[in-house]
């Protein structure tokens, strides 16, 4: 059974960080992208970083260029998501997920055979 499992989730001021991880279990994601997805209140769930599972490279939109950081660690089964100057409007549930398909469609997220349950972030002004 795959399991996704988001944490580090946490309420924040605005300027701040916080380090999510995505422990994966279940089977292997060789030749899988990982995402991490957030959606807000009324808003669609939208990609802020995506990462080849085997070479490590990495995917950022351009909303999030500079400030989030993704990264695995293949030994612990797990991705990251680092994120700084955290701004008001990055409030949201943060989910991960798991894309087959690799980098070459990470954008949809109809692409994604699993998530995990997310983990809410919460910056204040």
């Amino acid at each position: 059974q795959v399991q996704l499992v988001e944490s580090g989730g946490g309420s924040v001021q605005a300027g701040g960080s916080l380090r999510l991880s995505c422990a994966a279990s279940g089977r292997t994601f060789s030749g899988y992208a990982m995402g991490w997805f957030r959606q807000a209140p009324g808003k669609e769930r939208e990609l802020v970083a995506a990462i080849s599972w085997s070479d490590g490279y990495p995917y950022y939109p351009e909303s999030v260029k500079g400030r989030f950081t993704i990264s695995r660690d293949n030994g612990k089964n797990t991705v990251y998501l680092q994120m700084n100057s955290l701004k008001p409007e990055d409030t949201a549930v943060y989910y991960c997920a798991a894309n087959r398909y690799g980098l070459g469609d990470v954008l949809r997220t109809d692409k994604y055979d699993y998530w995990g349950q997310g983990t809410q972030v919460t910056v204040s002004s």
